[in-house]
């Protein structure tokens, strides 16, 4: 009886996952198809407006930057040329960012 009960078990256990397995298949996915597409070009057009935000933050940085070497040159400070080459630093990393960030994504803006 016990035997029964275990090889009927058994059967059972072996079952189950084949008829899972054979459910799986006939789901139709293709309505995450689009949402996929939507998504996609939401994250390119969010993209695109980071950029423009980071453009004009640099811009900003880049201004009070050569102010403040301004203000360094006219008082006669020392450190104006480590000034200078960290804002040409900056701008280069603004340029080179908004050249591969995008492309290491596969993206060309």
């Amino acid at each position: 009886m016990r035997s029964k009960r275990k090889s009927a078990l058994t059967a059972l256990c072996f079952a189950l996952p084949f008829s899972a397995l054979a459910k799986s298949g006939g789901v139709n996915y293709s309505w995450g198809a689009d949402a996929l597409a939507t998504m996609h070009d939401y994250v390119v057009t969010m993209m695109l407006y980071v950029l423009y935000i980071c453009y004009a933050v640099a811009a900003v940085f880049a201004v009070v930057s050569a102010f403040q070497i301004y203000v360094k040159m006219n008082a006669g400070e020392d450190g104006i040329s480590k000034s200078i080459m960290t804002l040409v630093g900056a701008c280069l990393f603004i340029i080179g960012a908004s050249i591969v960030f995008p492309a290491f994504f596969g993206y060309r803006i």
